[in-house]
Parts: C-alpha cells; structure tokens; sequence
C-alpha cells in the first residue's frame, strides 16, 4: 500500500518494505528524516537514529509533535501514511517547476494516444457556469415558486428536491400525499428561546429550528418503521408443537 509513494521518493526497496516489522518501521522513519525531510539538525537526531533504544516510540512520539502531524492513532500504518505523503509534499514542493513540466508533458502526451469518447449524454456538453445556464436555473425556480440563492448551484439543487418530491410519477398520481394540510404554524409568535438582538436573525433561527424537529421527527418515524418490522418477525415465533412433551 505504501509502494507507490516509497517509489516516488527513491526508496531503496519499496516492494519489500513491511510496515509491520518494527525495524523496518523505524528504519525507514530514519530515512524519510536524513533524506527527505530533515526537519532535525544532524546532531539533533542522535535518538531517532538509536532504533533498538526502548524510549524509541517516544522519541517517534515527540518527532510526530514537532512536525505537527495530525495523526492520533498508534497504527504503525497510519502513521507512516501521513509521514510519506509529508515527505512527498516536501519533494515536490522542493522541484515544483521540474515536475509540473513533466506532468503537463505527460499529460499532453497521454491525450495523444487515448481515444476519443463521445458521450450520448447531452448533460455533459453542458457549461453549467454559462450565462444561459444560470439563467434558465432562475426561470426554472421562478415557475416553481423557488427562492433563487447567489449561487445557481443551490438553487438547482432545490428545483430537483422540489421536482422529485412533489412532481415524480407516484406525486402526481397521488396528489394529496405531497399537499401540505392542516393550520401553518405561527412560527412568528414562537418562543425561540434566546434573543440574537436582531428581529431577522431571531426569524431566522425560529425556521432552522423547525427544520430541526421536523428532521428529528422524520428520523424517530424511520426508528419506529424499524422496530415494527423487526418486532413483526420476533414478536410471533413458529413453533413445533409435535416436539413438546406433557408431563413427565
């Protein structure tokens, strides 16, 4: 799993590096310090060099924290994963213009020998951050009695919320399942509870609450679809009642 990474860096042996061995672990640690990223003057790195020294992990430990990883975890793994891409991020960043020349190289040349796809989807062909794009978005939301957000992107995403709760096939066959009954909810005049000290933001707050137990009360409907389907297997056991026995 690590093959790919120790090869970019000019490891040794990386076929044959196993993240399990421990001395293998800590060579290679070692290595990545003297070779790659060097975080440590030379005569600072005398404990990291004494592997077989009993307070190694701890010196690993420190060196981790000095360099900042991010990493909890004790997984020898894990570990090595975040140091190697650091020591790869410190390799390119080193020789930049080098490899983004032979990545473009590479690139171009690579779209020479590949074949060209066609695609039949006509979504593909589409510029969705074009001027027509945007404004059919807007038009699109304006029919459906949308709100338009800044960004088209959201506001396509409530036209295809919108259109596939309340306009799909079992929607319009069933009208009444997606109408709305019953008295709206006088949110204006509920206790939020708090008080921003701005009137918009505390009407805004009283909406996201709502949107909140309507969630919690969407999720406690599935629980209890899951219990009763559950129970319906559980709660009425078939039994053999030729295998019973009456007295002794």
């Amino acid at each position: 799993m690590f093959k790919r990474k120790l090869t970019a860096l000019n490891y040794p042996s990386p076929d044959n590096f196993n993240v399990n061995d421990t001395t293998e672990f800590r060579n290679l640690v070692l290595w990545l310090e003297d070779q790659k990223i060097r975080h440590y003057k030379i005569e600072d790195r005398k404990a990291l060099r004494d592997i077989n020294c009993h307070d190694w992990p701890k010196t690993f430990r420190k060196y981790g924290d000095d360099l900042a990883c991010p990493i909890q975890s004790e997984k020898p793994s894990e570990l090595i994963e975040w140091l190697l891409a650091f020591a790869v991020r410190l390799e390119y960043s080193d020789s930049a213009d080098m490899y983004k020349n032979q990545t473009a190289d590479h690139v171009k040349k690579n779209e020479l020998n590949t074949p060209k796809v066609v695609s039949a989807n006509p979504l593909d062909n589409l510029d969705f951050q074009s001027a027509d794009f945007k404004k059919g978005v807007n038009t699109l939301a304006q029919l459906l009695q949308i709100t338009s957000h800044p960004d088209h992107l959201i506001t396509l995403k409530a036209v295809s919320k919108v259109v596939c709760q309340r306009l799909s096939a079992e929607a319009l066959e069933n009208p009444s399942s997606v109408i709305v009954k019953g008295k709206p909810f006088p949110f204006q005049e509920a206790d939020l509870g708090f008080d921003t000290g701005d009137y918009v933001l505390n009407q805004a707050a009283k909406i996201l609450r709502l949107l909140y137990i309507q969630n919690l009360r969407d999720l406690q409907t599935r629980i209890n679809e899951c219990i009763v389907a559950v129970q319906s297997v559980t709660a009425n056991p078939k039994t053999d009642t030729k295998l019973g026995k009456v007295g002794k």
